[in-house]
């Protein structure tokens, strides 16, 4: 394709790709040119309505329904070999649609198939149970079912790996899906809708939709044909989907924000501490939910360790990042960059000190792309806004702390409780920390991991519910109780039987 090169695409509802109703697209931008590389559906109100539709008639075609938990598992198997074949394509367009690095992308796409297997084996393992009611002539059991219609609503930072972590368990299920993904970056599910067609999956029981979320998104969360929504995505978005949810008694599972601390102590064996802190941040521009975006120091070591991050932050190679050789590539988004600087310009009239950073690069080679200098920021205050708010950038507030218990008072001082980092050679301190600190990972000695056999979720503003292991299925499931009376006894009509 060539530079100038600008590809359509069009949404996937029953099988079938299709234009927006009312004939409007969006344009998706390169964010390391700022050149228009793709052109999208806005959908209507009318599409979100076909999509759910068609995911209705799939949880109602034999096709789908009348499939066995085994077959469901083999189709995700072989969902999975063809994504593992096409996953460089699908990084290529990842990273065109996003900036990020085509080494992250591409570790991504290549890791889906572990998502898509783990899930399909897991299909024919979502049992029942039989209590023991204490009613000699009575059995009761257990099942679990689909809960129905999901709408899957995917984030801009990671497209394919986040709307992965709904559709594999959600399937597994056995229920039809609606997924959408941000408007700017839509070109990468499409494409792996596409997969499931060629895998056997029944018309309708995958539909993507994409559009804006004050358009599209607001449509499909607030339609009373949805059954469970699952969204990642900023808490300011979680509460208005919250309110449409409410209003209908949808279920809803968020993975939302972090402001994470990575916890350094004085025994930490420093240069695995160094990276884990470079990683945390910097990886992927920073625009990560679980960006360890808080660095918490033990003052012992705070002013060398700090020195060591600005001059390994002053040395990141920015750059294309189809690149082998560039180490962070642009924002993804020019109101995700304008939001970086803007926080880093309050921070520093706040009283914070900028170490490294806190720019954009007048290299003239970046110039038309949305890049911001990796930035370090010193003498930041727990209390402050760069401490308690997430930037979604690559921005490291330094904190320095005194002793165990100081570092889980800062580290637990934000309204989010996603992820965690901890560097001690201490396996003692380790633990105590693990248990003390409030966060749904917490990574000792490491950082940035994540698995399908593994939960991930938060609390607070990090959100509610669990992706990924076993608990992923309990959300896109609805367990039905069913009672029968063995003997021939006739019940009293008039008495609750107790």
């Amino acid at each position: 394709m060539s530079a100038s090169a600008v590809t359509e695409y069009q949404m996937v509802i029953g099988g079938q790709s299709v234009p927006a109703s009312g004939g409007r697209t969006l344009d998706s931008v390169d964010p390391a040119t700022g050149d228009t590389w793709a052109r999208i559906p806005d959908a209507t109100p009318e599409d979100v309505d076909r999509a759910v539709a068609a995911a209705r008639s799939a949880l109602r075609d034999p096709a789908w329904a009348g499939l066995t938990a085994s077959a469901r598992g083999r189709l995700l198997t072989d969902l999975a070999a063809l994504v593992e074949e096409e996953a460089d394509a699908l990084a290529r367009i990842e990273t065109r649609d996003n900036g990020k690095l085509l080494r992250e992308t591409s570790a991504q796409a290549h890791a889906l198939g572990r998502w898509y297997r783990y899930f399909g084996g897991l299909a024919d393992k979502i049992e029942g149970s039989v209590p023991p009611i204490d009613f000699p002539s009575v059995m009761n059991f257990t099942v679990r079912e689909p809960v129905g219609v999901v709408a899957a609503i995917a984030p801009w930072n990671s497209p394919l790996l986040l709307a992965t972590w709904k559709l594999a368990p959600a399937l597994a299920a056995g229920n039809a899906v609606v997924a959408k993904p941000s408007e700017y970056t839509s070109a990468s599910l499409i494409e792996l809708a596409q997969l499931f067609e060629r895998a056997g999956f029944p018309p309708g029981v995958l539909n993507v939709i994409t559009g804006t979320g004050a358009g599209a998104g607001a449509a499909l969360t607030g339609h009373p044909g949805i059954d469970h929504i699952a969204f990642t995505g900023g808490p300011e978005s979680a509460r208005a989907i919250g309110h449409a949810a409410a209003d209908r008694l949808t279920p809803a599972t968020y993975e939302l924000g972090g402001k994470s601390a990575n916890v350094v102590f004085e025994d930490a064996q420093l240069d695995a501490a160094e990276a884990g802190v470079l990683a945390g941040i910097f990886a992927a521009s920073g625009q990560t939910c679980i960006a360890g975006s808080r660095l918490l120091v033990q003052r012992t070591i705070a002013e060398d360790f700090s020195a060591r991050i600005v001059a390994r932050t002053e040395a990141i190679r920015l750059g294309d990042p189809t690149a082998p050789d560039t180490q962070m590539g642009p924002a993804a988004t020019a109101p995700q960059r304008e939001r970086i600087a803007g926080a880093v310009e309050r921070a520093v009239a706040g009283g914070a000190t900028l170490a490294a950073g806190g720019r954009i690069p007048d290299d003239p080679a970046l110039g038309r792309g949305l890049y911001y200098a990796p930035t370090v920021l010193t003498d930041v205050t727990p209390e402050s806004e760069i401490a308690q708010t997430e930037v979604f950038g690559p921005v490291l507030a330094v904190i320095p702390f005194e002793d165990e218990a100081d570092a889980v008072r800062i580290a637990n001082a934000t309204p989010y409780a996603l992820a965690a980092g901890v560097w001690t050679r201490d396996v003692k301190r380790a633990h105590r920390m693990a248990r003390a600190l409030d966060a749904g990972t917490i990574w000792v000695n490491t950082y940035r991991a994540v698995s399908p056999l593994s939960p991930f979720g938060g609390s607070g503003l990090s959100g509610f519910g669990r992706e990924n292991g076993m608990e992923a299925i309990t959300a896109f499931t609805k367990t039905k109780s069913v009672w029968i009376e063995l003997s021939e006894d006739v019940q009293d009509p008039f008495v609750l039987r107790v």
